[in-house]
């Protein structure tokens, strides 16, 4: 059964004044794992005795249904160029973007993760692998010199 159809077998059964844990148990011996939830049963149950006639969804409101452009990618990974210790909540209101699409592009699409306060590489290319271990063994052989 699709959305439509378990709605309307829903505003059928609540027109017979069926109550709704009656209706989620029809769901559960019918389509078993694939039943609503109880929750969503008793919830359109109720917009159904408010008197919804449509078993549709609503028009949702004009928006992007993507912020993840490549122009927004490009001003994020722009933004943290210029300024690596940016949190996802300052670039977002830079960037004028949601914090979830904001930290989508960081991880997904600009593989980023923040360590140490900056945002740096989630996979190192072999070179910064091998240059990070290059100043770590210096650092390590000052650190044994000074004590």
């Amino acid at each position: 059964m699709n959305k439509e159809q378990i709605r309307a077998y829903i505003k059928v059964r609540i027109a017979l004044n069926v109550q709704p844990k009656s209706i989620f148990d029809d769901f559960c011996t019918v389509l078993r794992d694939q039943a609503p939830s109880y929750n969503t049963v008793v919830r359109r149950s109720k917009l159904c005795r408010e008197g919804r006639e449509e078993v549709e969804d609503e028009p949702q409101p004009d928006r992007p249904v993507t912020e993840t452009t490549p122009d927004n990618i490009e001003k994020v990974h722009h933004l943290i160029d210029n300024d690596p210790y940016l949190t996802i909540d300052e670039i977002q209101v830079e960037a004028g973007l949601s914090h979830g699409t904001t930290q989508r592009i960081v991880s997904d699409h600009l593989k980023l993760k923040k360590i140490t306060a900056r945002w740096i590489p989630n996979q190192l290319t072999d070179s910064q692998r091998a240059e990070r271990f290059r100043i770590c063994q210096e650092n390590l052989a000052k650190f044994k010199q000074g004590t």
